[in-house]
């Protein structure tokens, strides 16, 4: 993994996608965090634009930067639906970087939004892992859990109408006949002289 300066406000670790890029101070809105950096590669000499991995970072239609370098800390930045940072292109210098769009606190996880093409061509086949995604798949998991659960109960109490012992609230019903034994033995006696 390559040094980081131990004045930079971030550091790589872990994250929910693999390698992520974390704040170690805090970073305020507007400030330019790092430089996404690697060779310039122009699209339109083919061995260039043969070049493909997913650290390729479009600047113009035929400009692209190839941050697959190791020492281009920029690209251990994850995608996030609702993001922290944005890459702020400069066309004109062929430069990119990447900067705070809110107040960013330390252990906090650095991202920005990669845009509509990588994300259908890359994170929407296996779907997007971002915390903004996973608590939106959350709420539908428990929504759907919800769900399941009054359907089920409806169903019971549809099917409890119309047999002789209905469950009142998870407990069967009893019946109206007495508790004890000699009761219900004194009950059927009665029953046996009527008809007789």
């Amino acid at each position: 993994m390559p040094d980081i300066s131990l004045n930079k406000p971030y550091r790589i670790g872990r994250s929910r996608t693999g390698l992520g890029l974390f704040a170690t101070k805090p970073i305020k809105k507007g400030t330019t965090i790092i430089r996404y950096i690697g060779p310039l590669l122009d699209c339109n000499k083919e061995k260039d634009d043969a070049v493909e991995n997913k650290y390729l970072f479009q600047i113009t239609s035929r400009w692209t930067i190839d941050g697959s370098l190791r020492k281009n800390i920029a690209r251990y930045i994850n995608h996030s639906c609702k993001p922290n940072a944005e890459s702020d292109v400069r066309k004109i210098k062929r430069r990119v970087d990447i900067r705070a769009i809110k107040d960013i606190a330390p252990g906090e996880e650095i991202n920005y939004d990669y845009g509509t093409d990588y994300f259908k061509e890359y994170l929407k086949p296996i779907g997007c892992k971002c915390n903004s995604c996973e608590k939106k798949r959350k709420k539908l998991r428990a929504a759907a859990r919800e769900e399941k659960k009054h359907s089920r109960a409806r169903a019971e109490k549809r099917a409890g109408v119309g047999g002789s012992r209905r469950k009142l609230n998870g407990h069967k019903a009893r019946s109206a006949a007495p508790k004890n034994s000699k009761a219900r033995s004194a009950a059927k006696d009665g029953r046996s002289k009527k008809r007789s």
